[in-house]
């Protein structure tokens, strides 16, 4: 059995928010893979189903995101499982935006998410880095997180969301690699080899030799 986070804060407010990016993915997960309607459990939003032969839950924690940890730490014990059963999904500065990236353990960077959970359940869990950008200035990260994603970035963020479900189930079977490639398809497809190839240019004429000798060449000079 797996567990799988996102990690966002709850209420319309915040729906949209960059913080908010794991929350989308699970919602993503769940619409596409018929897991059963969202009820409160574990101090946050929880849904059941399968990806492929694994029974998952997937869990949105309502603790606000400072808090995080306790609603994960409350389910996995729940649950039965060890750390290396879960896997948070969460926004990441330091990635551009459409870029993701897999990590098992290590620190938090000071990720008020990752924190918490590391003081619940320690740091051997996997996460699901989804880059969101970097402001430009660490006292602009809270404001900058905490803003919805601009219009701009809907296309992307929503070929990206298709790619994490596309590729959940080989996440969860332990094929990171086939799950990463699943959300490269989406972001950036690769072109079409099919395309009508350019009409070659017609080569150009040889020049006509010129076989005559030098004395019939004043000849006809003169003629």
């Amino acid at each position: 059995m797996k567990l799988i986070v996102g990690l966002g804060n709850p209420g319309a407010k915040y729906a949209h928010n960059r913080h908010n990016i794991g929350f989308m993915a699970m919602d993503r997960i769940a619409a596409d893979h018929g897991f059963g309607a969202w009820r409160s459990k574990f101090q946050g939003l929880t849904c059941d189903g399968r990806l492929g032969s694994t029974r998952v839950t997937l869990l949105k924690p309502e603790t606000f995101m400072n808090l995080s940890g306790q609603s994960v730490g409350e389910a996995m014990r729940y649950l039965k499982l060890a750390p290396e059963d879960v896997i948070v999904f969460h926004d990441e500065i330091d990635l551009a935006p459409g870029k993701v990236r897999l990590k098992t353990g290590g620190g938090h960077a000071g990720h008020n998410g990752l924190r918490s959970i590391h003081g619940h359940i320690g740091p051997d869990y996997d996460r699901v880095r989804m880059g969101v950008g970097h402001p430009g200035h660490k006292d602009a990260v809270p404001g900058y997180v905490l803003r919805d994603f601009p219009k701009a970035d809907a296309e992307w963020l929503d070929d990206e969301l298709r790619g994490v479900s596309d590729g959940i189930a080989d996440l969860v079977a332990g094929d990171g690699g086939k799950f990463l490639n699943a959300i490269a398809l989406r972001v950036a497809p690769p072109r079409s080899s099919k395309s009508t190839p350019k009409p070659k240019a017609a080569p150009a004429p040889e020049p006509e030799v010129d076989d005559r000798s030098t004395m019939q060449k004043l000849v006809d000079r003169f003629r």
